[in-house]
């Protein structure tokens, strides 16, 4: 698992398997990427040779795009196994180890910072605040996270050449973090293509009743990865970095200064109003107040270093959301309700952090109602969650046909609906939290409440839902047709026939 140790080894690994498209035509760090980002969404890994103003540095995006290419990264049969290999790094996790010399450090940079001249920061639409650093792992060690290390990806706004604010919301890892220090400068490191374990760990720490502060998340990378993460005690602040990253901004959060994000949220000294960019449920962000990040170094690789440019409402944003996520949640139902549920899946369409798909299988009469048991635990288990929809082993639950087919079938309207932690915290990244049953907007998020869906046979009730089974598995199609021909009629299927395909029906 070579590929694995740093980005760049991920590049040449997609290479190989012919899995990355490189742009060798200048791009423009405005508009461009993030408009071939989306146009070539859920398609190759991108590799832009050529950014317009910055001269010998790449980007890459798009990485996380296909979850079958994220399953062979990490060596899965298929990417409903990461979960697993996850959970394992979790239950035997590998410490991070301390070198020397990194290839992180090759060339450091402590006067006349200007990190928006130095990186192709991208602005992704023409509604957004500014430009935006949206790829980078913050990285915190024992001293200010609770004994453990911290990993996350944070939206920063580079409003000055050297300070940005940041978006840390209450009951986060990294605001809780914050908050803990109020008043104090807490030193970090935002550290920019780094390897894909230390990605997938930094994007989805965001339940922590399995994942409470003060866990090593940099050990449980290691863990996913199958050996240390390198780090390296930063150049101008009592921190550490990724020492296979691309990029690191040394620096602190000045806890006690507060920052708009954006220019005209300054002017308008209102919260949640001005635009700020695409945010991971689709709709445009808003600009905030939030705590002031210090640059005091940049280091980089010296050889082309790669920048990484996730779009926060993509298939790469949600990917790296939802691996851990799936993860957390599989575990979660586990200890609630050992050997009831059989799979987890987060669907494009309902979000990483929005919603989630239970299978589960009823073994005895007793089993009967934990479904319920298992929404009320998930909307418990974390802020914002919208939709949890609980469905029987025979739903493909990685298909989202399969599991609306279920919802129309197989929910009671009388019993099977709930709602989940009316009057809770939730996510003001989803207007509707801001805008309430008034249509007016509120300071904060007021939580609607969510909704449960138990799409489940009734135990006893199996005879009552027979499904229709054709047989597939009785004919040998290439009896009647070439291979070619076959390859050809697969092509043309919508993924739902192919489900239907497989299965029979």
């Amino acid at each position: 698992m070579k590929h694995l140790i740093s980005l760049r080894n991920a590049v040449g690994f997609l290479r190989e398997n012919n899995e990355i498209l490189e742009v060798e035509r200048p791009v423009s760090p405005i508009y461009d990427i993030s408009g071939i980002q989306m146009a070539l969404e859920n398609g190759p890994a991108l590799l832009f040779n050529n950014i317009e103003g910055y001269p010998g540095v790449r980007d890459i995006a798009n990485i996380f795009a296909r979850r079958e290419r994220v399953a062979r990264l990490f060596g899965a049969g298929q990417y409903r196994d990461i979960k697993f290999k996850i959970l394992q790094g979790m239950k035997k996790p590998i410490p991070p180890r301390v070198v020397e010399h990194a290839p992180c450090q090759e060339a450091v940079i402590t006067e006349n910072i200007d990190v928006p001249a130095t990186m192709p920061l991208i602005k992704h639409t023409e509604y957004d605040g500014g430009r935006m650093l949206g790829g980078g792992n913050t990285f915190i060690g024992p001293d200010y996270f609770f004994g453990g290390t911290h990993l996350s990806f944070n939206r920063m706004s580079f409003r000055g050449k050297n300070w940005s604010g940041v978006h840390a919301f209450y009951g986060t890892h990294l605001g809780e973090t914050l908050m803990e220090h109020r008043g104090q400068k807490v030193p970090a490191t935002i550290n920019i293509g780094t390897p894909p374990a230390v990605m997938v760990i930094a994007g989805g720490t965001v339940m922590p009743l399995i994942i409470p502060k003060g866990t090593d998340k940099a050990a449980i990378a290691g863990g996913l990865q199958g050996f240390p993460v390198d780090i390296v005690r930063a150049k101008t602040v009592d921190a550490y970095s990724i020492a296979e990253a691309e990029w690191v901004i040394e620096g602190y959060f000045d806890t006690a200064q507060r920052v708009w994000e954006t220019d005209e949220a300054e002017k308008l000294d209102k919260y949640a109003v001005a635009p700020f960019f695409p945010e991971w449920p689709g709709y445009m962000g808003r600009a905030i107040k939030g705590f002031k990040f210090q640059a005091t170094a940049i280091t980089h690789r010296k050889d082309r270093p790669i920048f990484f440019t996730p779009l926060a409402h993509s298939f790469e944003g949600d990917d790296l959301c939802a691996i851990w996520r799936e993860a957390c949640f599989y575990e979660m139902a586990n200890r609630l309700i050992p050997g009831f549920v059989v799979d987890v899946n987060i669907l494009h369409a309902i979000t990483p952090r929005a919603g989630v798909v239970f299978q589960v299988k009823k073994r005895r009469p007793g089993d009967e109602s934990y479904q319920r048991n298992l929404i009320t635990a998930a909307f418990g288990a974390t802020q914002g969650l919208y939709l949890v929809v609980v469905v029987d082993e025979d739903i493909d639950i990685y298909s989202a046909d399969d599991v609306l087919w279920a919802i129309t079938t197989r929910v009671n309207p009388e019993k099977g609906i709930m709602r989940g932690s009316v009057g809770g915290r939730g996510s003001p990244m989803l207007p509707i939290e801001r805008v309430g049953l008034t249509g007016k907007e509120v300071a904060g998020s007021t939580y609607m409440g969510g909704l449960g869906l138990d799409a489940t046979i009734p135990y006893g009730s199996e005879a009552d839902f027979q499904r229709a089974k054709y047989p597939v598995d009785k004919v040998d199609l290439k009896k009647w047709f070439t291979p070619a021909q076959l390859t050809s009629v697969r092509n043309t299927q919508s993924d739902f026939a192919k489900v239907w395909a497989r299965r029979g029906g």
